[in-house]
């Protein structure tokens, strides 16, 4: 934990993050606070003791806090102990994307650029279709997780994770020129947007779970179904509302993936195959950054368990470079 240390008095303070917090009973009947608090560096087990709610507040999962206490050892393990705890003020300049994982780019960044390249479409009615929404969409847009777990489970992940894959498709289109590249771009911006409803997160970027509506339909129904509504209402031409609401709901490839059918035709193939291709790439990077060169990584049960080998020919800390 990034805590500065005051020798004089022997304390640690700092900002983080509530990951939890229970407020318990101990065996005096006395109350106290239980709770993990993190930031980027890690996280501690941290006791509050002594707890008088209308004293200290109560302090909700996934809020910024102020804390001052001490750093003991208990079975061998660091515990803070929390002497005084108070939420973050907007005068101590903190910011939320400080204190937990978050993408390379802040999220107005990442937005403004999709934004920049749906305007140089040449087709004019796919570009109105796909700025309409995601202006319409743009707060959530700004934090939102692309994943519960695994790729881009991150604050503003969603965006960084469109935008890779924007970034992939210019690339093919470039080299095969017969793509279509307003269909590709566009689909690649919307084909993870419904997981705005699918993934319940808040402003922290953390998710802690799925909605109901997203569970029993999922982001890719609920995409396709969004983009027919706002076609509709935007007059937007029937087919190309078609061709895109199939490339979302064909995305994940297979059936046993998600898909409500396999992509046919070739945009929506290529788009399946670098949501797949971004996911991949990230998932591994993440199992071998932090091993040990000439080391394998633990089995990754979403890349068919396989266990992957850092051979030192690269910096695997290094960030994404989007180009912005």
């Amino acid at each position: 934990m990034n805590f500065s240390y005051h020798e004089k008095s022997g304390t640690h303070t700092g900002f983080c993050l509530v990951k939890s917090c229970e407020k318990k009973i101990n065996k005096n009947g006395g109350a106290y606070l239980d709770m993990v608090l993190s930031d980027r560096s890690g996280e501690i087990n941290a006791k509050l003791w002594n707890f008088d709610e209308n004293i200290h507040g109560f302090f909700q999962p996934n809020t910024l806090v102020k804390v001052q206490g001490t750093i003991n050892k208990f079975n061998d393990v660091d515990q803070f102990r929390v002497d005084r705890i108070r939420p973050v003020v907007e005068s101590d300049g903190v910011k939320i994307e400080d204190y937990v994982s978050s993408a390379v780019y802040s999220g107005e960044v990442m937005f403004d650029e999709l934004i920049r390249i749906a305007d140089s479409f040449t087709d004019k009615e796919i570009a109105l279709l796909v700025k309409t929404i995601l202006n319409e969409n743009k707060e959530k847009l700004l934090y939102y997780p692309a994943a519960f777990k695994l790729h881009h489970a991150m604050r503003s992940g969603l965006l960084q994770h469109t935008l890779s894959i924007v970034r992939l498709a210019q690339s093919i289109c470039s080299i095969y020129p017969f793509v279509d590249s307003d269909l590709l771009l566009g689909g690649a911006m919307l084909h993870d947007i419904a997981k705005l409803e699918e993934i319940v997160s808040n402003e922290t970027g953390i998710a802690s779970g799925y909605s109901v509506e997203g569970t029993l339909l999922g982001h890719l129904v609920k995409g396709a179904m969004l983009v027919d509504k706002k076609a509709e209402e935007l007059g937007i031409n029937h087919e190309k509302a078609v061709l895109l609401e199939h490339m979302l709901i064909s995305h994940h490839g297979d059936p046993e993936f998600g898909a409500a059918v396999r992509p046919l035709f070739i945009e929506a193939d290529i788009l399946s195959a670098l949501d797949r291709l971004d996911a991949r790439i990230v998932e591994i990077n993440g199992a071998v950054n932090g091993i040990e060169q000439g080391t394998f990584s633990a089995r990754q049960w979403a890349l068919d368990n396989r266990s992957f080998y850092n051979h030192g020919r690269a910096d695997v800390t290094k960030e994404t470079d989007l180009g912005l």
